[in-house]
């Protein structure tokens, strides 16, 4: 059932990045989740130009617009840490308006775009560039990610400083790994003095070769090229091990193998500031699930072993994983048509993270929405150091509201990305994302 929605002129259904401006919004009896305040129940929201002024039972005021959200959950919008979003450079792929909007129907009001484009994020001025594209173009928050090292090329750092100045929430040389250790370690000296996080690829260069699957019996049934657990777990201790040296803080991205999970479990019992995010394909299917050679299901780290997809649930359920992202990342249809062996790495994925995590994760039992919600938008949100990821009263509205029990089959062919590279296509899933509110403005709302 879609929100019923009451307004006090005309019915309201928008679905567009314009943005208008309610004096006032009710949400009505909607189920809120926000772990950062330890609200777990049946509550209404008030919203006043943008800013969440109410969170309580019963709230009685004049409202210019009602929202009534029976039976479906109300939670902190959702902070993405690993997006690709492709401007500048590979337009074809994926654009920031394009990317922002497939990140509003998922649920995510602030998204991390990684520095892989062309030219790299790699200067103030590009960091720059980004921001007023996004300020001019995309409907949910752009927090950019800075490279490590100028053009990702690994030899030289980028003006870390600056960009951080400009605005860079964080810095990464995601794709691949700086391979240079003792650069990598000047790097995070700089990360740590002025207090900027580092978001880790962790991928042993020399280890990969033309691996473009898991090594295991899949990849040998289909004569494919291996890549195996070390190319992961290598990179991740050895990052581990800088970050104690220098104080850094670092986060490990789209932890695939359970060896990681051990690792960061390590690491926070030597009260390391050491987290790891798990992306919704590494616990949603494992590497025998692969049908045949189809690049829709070629990522980089690649789906795993059953034994390390159970490793991920299980330390998303410890606590020892503290973020799910979904490394989404768009390519054109030619490119995924092509064997696994000359295709690009990479699937799309905020829109289909939240169904992904309430079918395989909260209707399993793992995880509660209370958890689930942390790990999409509290501790995102506070890793990222933004002012997101609760509905504390005083705070922006960023607010999703959803129905965990709505099944439906995704179907790539309707995503507002560019980008319908999943392997997830026609699966039937429970958890739909109904609306999607960005500083009191809905950016996305479901059709009925």
């Amino acid at each position: 059932m879609i929100l019923q929605w009451k307004n006090k002129s005309k019915l309201v259904t928008i679905v567009s990045t314009e943005r208008r401006m309610t004096v006032k919004i009710l949400i009505k009896d909607g189920h809120v989740v926000d772990p950062a305040t330890g609200i777990d129940g049946v509550m209404d929201i008030l919203v006043e130009d943008g800013v969440i002024t109410g969170v309580g039972k019963h709230i009685k005021c004049e409202a210019d617009d009602v929202i009534l959200a029976q039976g479906k959950y109300v939670m902190p919008g959702f902070t993405d840490l690993h997006v690709h979003l492709r401007e500048p450079g590979f337009e074809y792929k994926e654009t920031i308006k394009t990317g922002a909007m497939a990140a509003a129907r998922g649920g995510f009001t602030t998204i991390c775009p990684m520095p892989n484009t062309k030219p790299v994020i790699d200067s103030a001025d590009m960091i720059e560039f980004l921001l007023n594209k996004a300020k001019e173009e995309a409907c949910v928050r752009i927090v950019p990610i800075g490279a490590i090292t100028k053009g990702q090329n690994g030899d030289v750092l980028s003006d870390i400083e600056a960009m951080v100045e400009k605005g860079a929430g964080a810095l990464s040389e995601d794709g691949k790994s700086v391979m240079d250790t003792r650069l990598y370690k000047e790097a995070m000296d700089i990360a740590a003095r002025i207090g900027v996080p580092i978001f880790a690829h962790c991928e042993d260069k020399s280890l990969v070769g033309k691996g473009v699957m898991n090594l295991g019996d899949k990849s040998r049934e289909l004569g494919l090229e291996g890549i195996s657990n070390a190319v992961e777990d290598i990179i991740a201790i050895r990052d581990i091990l800088l970050a104690k040296e220098t104080g850094a803080q670092l986060h490990l991205c789209h932890c695939s193998t359970k060896d990681s999970v051990e690792f960061v479990k390590w690491a926070k019992e030597q009260g390391l500031k050491v987290t790891g995010e798990v992306c919704p394909h590494h616990f949603a299917m494992s590497d025998d699930e692969i049908p045949c050679d189809d690049a829709n299901y070629k990522m980089n780290p690649p789906l795993r072993s059953r034994a390390d997809v159970e490793a991920l649930k299980q330390g998303l359920k410890d606590g020892i994983m503290d973020v799910i992202a979904t490394d989404h990342a768009p390519h054109s249809k030619e490119e995924k048509e092509k064997s696994m062996k000359d295709a690009p790495f990479g699937i799309v994925g905020l829109e289909t993270a939240f169904a992904l995590s309430v079918t395989k994760l909260v209707k399993t039992g793992v995880l509660t929405m209370s958890q689930l919600v942390e790990k999409l938008s509290y501790n995102p949100a506070r890793i990222a150091h933004t002012d997101g990821g609760t509905l504390e009263v005083g705070r922006k509205a960023d607010i999703v509201i959803a129905d965990i029990d709505e099944e439906y089959r995704i179907d790539a062919s309707k995503f507002a990305s560019m980008g319908h590279n999943t392997p997830f296509d026609q699966k039937t899933v429970s958890g739909k994302i109904l609306l999607t509110m960005v500083d009191g403005n809905v950016v996305y709302k479901a059709e009925n």
